[in-house]
């Protein structure tokens, strides 16, 4: 008798068990964008940026992911170091990293900014060791000159291939330079250009889902 007592309690607990696996495998997993202006849609209202046209197509696709936008309009490698351990209080399965565009506009030594963005792939993988880096890429303006510029692209391909990341070479590769893509600034996209963007993205993100 004691023994069938202990076994209907041991089928109990695996049963219970197995239906918390359960839950937490059906709670959505989040993604979150980390970045700039870009990131947050300068310009535009929130749910025309591309982070929201990817919940979009998460949406569409009826998967379990909730897209998180923590862009900072203005952000700089060195303000999303100080920033991102606030960011991290969430729980995080994808980080979609997209910053070093205004370091480029106000010409800071590209070792510098690389070394900011592996201080936050590194914070990122201490909290979470289990989540997958995505690495948008951006380009210096040409007014920089010619080494700056391929200084400061060459960083982007080192972090990739130095921390295994899921890489995308220029987040604004169709938008970048198009005058009727982009606001009067000449810098941040419209909503169409937004539309592109949300493409370019979910090229490399969609196999990762």
């Amino acid at each position: 008798m004691m023994g069938k007592r202990i076994l209907a309690g041991k089928v109990t607990l695996f049963i219970l068990a197995a239906l918390f696996a359960v839950s937490l495998s059906a709670q959505p997993k989040n993604i979150l964008f980390f970045g700039d202006s870009i990131t947050a849609g300068y310009g535009l209202d929130t749910d025309d940026a591309f982070p929201a046209l990817i919940q979009e197509k998460i949406d569409s696709l009826g998967l379990s992911y909730n897209v998180i936008n923590a862009g900072l309009s203005g952000e700089t490698s060195a303000g999303g170091l100080r920033r991102v351990d606030w960011v991290l209080q969430q729980p995080v399965d994808i980080f979609v990293l997209e910053l070093g565009g205004n370091d480029g506009l106000r010409g800071v030594e590209p070792s510098s900014t690389k070394e900011n963005l592996q201080g936050i792939i590194d914070k990122v993988n201490d909290k979470y060791p289990d989540a997958k880096i995505m690495l948008a890429g951006m380009e210096a303006p040409p007014n920089m000159g010619d080494s700056y510029t391929e200084r400061f692209r060459a960083i982007f391909h080192e972090l990739a291939e130095e921390n295994d990341v899921i890489f995308l070479p220029f987040i604004l590769e169709g938008v970048a330079g198009e005058a009727d893509l982009n606001l009067p600034d000449g810098i941040h996209p419209t909503e169409e250009g937004h539309k592109i963007l949300a493409e370019n993205v979910w090229s490399m993100l969609e196999p990762v889902l």
